[in-house]
């Protein structure tokens, strides 16, 4: 299967730069992807409706189950300048190396090394010349270790891996996440081409976010609002909670032609005892399970494969552990019947998940239709709900 298979033309404009001052206000694709009758030339009735996100509870059936990821956004941007003590000479007669030196380097945190919690995974920019052994001084705005400015943090490169992924340590503080927090930045996507502003923290957040975590936010949740949740449990529908930190494995792009031949990175997630007993509930009793974003799909679905081979069944077992379900079409799902997502970039892993629960054929068909539509795409954009 090709990569290529999962490209789509999107305009620039339809890329939403800003969220909706009303979480709720956003449109919504509902995809039905079960086929009604045979008329000849194909399969008809796999159709999609506009609509609005506030009919999202009514879409659902009152016995489904409903899956949320939990997961918190916390601002994994750090900015920092580098010792230079691996790169070479400066020389007097080189300006250049120098303003090398005092540029401003990017950071974003992906992944706690679970061995070593002050050891991160992160994607350095620019990081071609940034070797093991290099320190690197934190702090907002980035003072100039040339000049002896404090550091709120400082790390060293331990690891280095291909397309700018490093692997650093930093030097143990007592109170490193609230570092984080006071000089750490909202990671926006870089299709949101602006700053992040403060009024990200909040949005770029889901209303039921509690355990601290991820790198980017589950972009399917950022639409429901303390009211649609109670709509949805005033039907009798029952929520349920997991978590997964988002990292690489979610927004890592796809760098090979066929798509068999991409790995996806780890990801932390937890699903607690009264979780597992919900799902395991539902399918017993041939109810739906509905996931709110991909990242509850893999997060499900890995489980259930850790569960069939080790005790044969379709269910999940509550615990912890370290995700890496790549999902694309001839997958056969265990436990998810239907999805609520966003918009995905072109030939990325996510557009393929949709694809595998969807349907290709007809997924890529409504990714046009949303197109021409003037939907918006992407992080801050609108939804799709697929059953």
């Amino acid at each position: 299967m090709l990569v290529s298979d999962f490209h789509y033309d999107l305009p620039p404009e339809r890329i939403a730069q800003e969220p909706l001052a009303d979480r709720a206000g956003s449109r919504l694709l509902h995809l039905n992807r079960l086929p009604r009758s045979w008329e000849g030339q194909g399969w008809q009735g796999q159709s999609w409706q506009g609509r609005s996100f506030r009919e999202f509870p009514d879409l659902l059936r009152s016995d489904d189950l409903l899956i949320v990821n939990n997961t918190r956004v916390f601002p994994a941007r750090l900015y920092a300048h580098r010792s230079g003590q691996r790169a070479q000479p400066l020389s007097p007669h080189n300006p250049a190396a120098r303003d090398f030196l005092r540029g401003r380097v990017e950071v974003l945190l992906t992944r706690q090394v679970a061995e070593d919690p002050n050891e991160w995974e992160c994607l350095l920019r620019p990081g071609r010349k940034i070797g093991i052994g290099e320190k690197l001084y934190f702090s907002d705005p980035p003072g100039d270790p040339l000049k002896n400015a404090p550091a709120e943090l400082e790390a060293e490169v331990t690891e280095r891996g291909s397309f700018g992924e490093r692997r650093i340590r930093f030097a143990p503080v007592a109170d490193f996440f609230a570092r984080v927090e006071r000089i750490g930045h909202v990671p926006l996507p870089p299709y949101i081409d602006r700053d992040d502003q403060a009024a990200d923290r909040g949005r770029y957040q889901t209303i039921y976010a509690r355990t601290r975590g991820s790198v980017a936010a589950p972009t399917a949740g950022l639409h429901f609002t303390p009211e649609i949740l109670e709509q949805i449990r005033g039907r009798g529908i029952e929520i349920a909670e997991i978590t997964l930190h988002v990292g690489l494995g979610t927004f890592q792009p796809v760098r090979v032609e066929k798509v068999e031949d991409h790995k996806l990175h780890r990801e932390w997630y937890e699903i607690p005892a009264e979780s597992a007993q919900a799902i395991n509930r539902a399918k017993a009793e041939n109810r739906r399970v509905v996931a709110v974003g991909t990242t509850t799909v893999r997060t499900l679905e890995y489980a259930a494969g850790l569960a069939e081979k080790r005790v044969g069944e379709n269910r999940v077992e509550a615990g912890q552990g370290e995700a890496d379900a790549f999902i694309y079409p001839g997958y056969r799902f265990r436990i998810v019947d239907a999805l609520l997502t966003n918009f995905h970039l072109p030939q990325s892993t996510l557009l393929m998940l949709v694809c595998a629960l969807g349907g290709k054929e007809l997924v890529m068909r409504a990714y046009r239709h949303a197109v021409e539509a003037g939907y918006r795409f992407y992080s801050y954009g609108d939804c799709m709900f697929i059953e």
